[in-house]
């Protein structure tokens, strides 16, 4: 890898159908591919900074399943992923008739001595993965 940012921490998520998740991650959500490998079903993918991995699984390489996959997949964890204008891409799913796992809210979350301020949504992709995209609205004293 180059001088680019690449995360410490990033999700491999497997998926049924690389084209269909391809779509879906670049075409509706904006994400950009960082790289692929077709031959794998196979791509990296990064938006804002935020990265994934995303993998078709089809029986000739490495694969790390711990257990049978049943849809919905990632059951039991939602990945949180900042970007700066959180609006535009809830009004843009909302516009395409996508559907939502919870409507746009804000919400504030203790931090310790502070709160901080989220404006968030949850959908899922389309194997079930569910994600959360917020954008940040600042910080305030935690008050009892």
């Amino acid at each position: 890898m180059t001088d680019e940012i690449w995360s410490k921490l990033v999700p491999e998520f497997y998926v049924t159908d690389i084209e269909k998740t391809l779509e879906f991650y670049i075409q509706t959500l904006g994400f950009e591919m960082k790289y692929g490998r077709p031959e794998e079903g196979f791509a990296y993918l990064d938006k804002e900074g935020a990265q994934i991995m995303v993998e078709q699984p089809d029986g000739t390489g490495h694969s790390w399943k711990t257990a049978e996959l049943e849809q919905p997949y990632g059951r039991g964890i939602n990945f949180q992923i900042e970007i700066a204008d959180v609006d535009s891409l809830y009004q843009k799913l909302a516009d395409m008739g996508y559907p939502l796992f919870m409507e746009i809210e804000e919400k504030w979350y203790r931090t310790g001595d502070t709160m901080g301020g989220n404006r968030q949504f949850l959908i899922q992709d389309p194997d079930g993965y569910l994600l959360r995209f917020f954008t940040h609205l600042g910080d305030k004293p935690f008050e009892e």
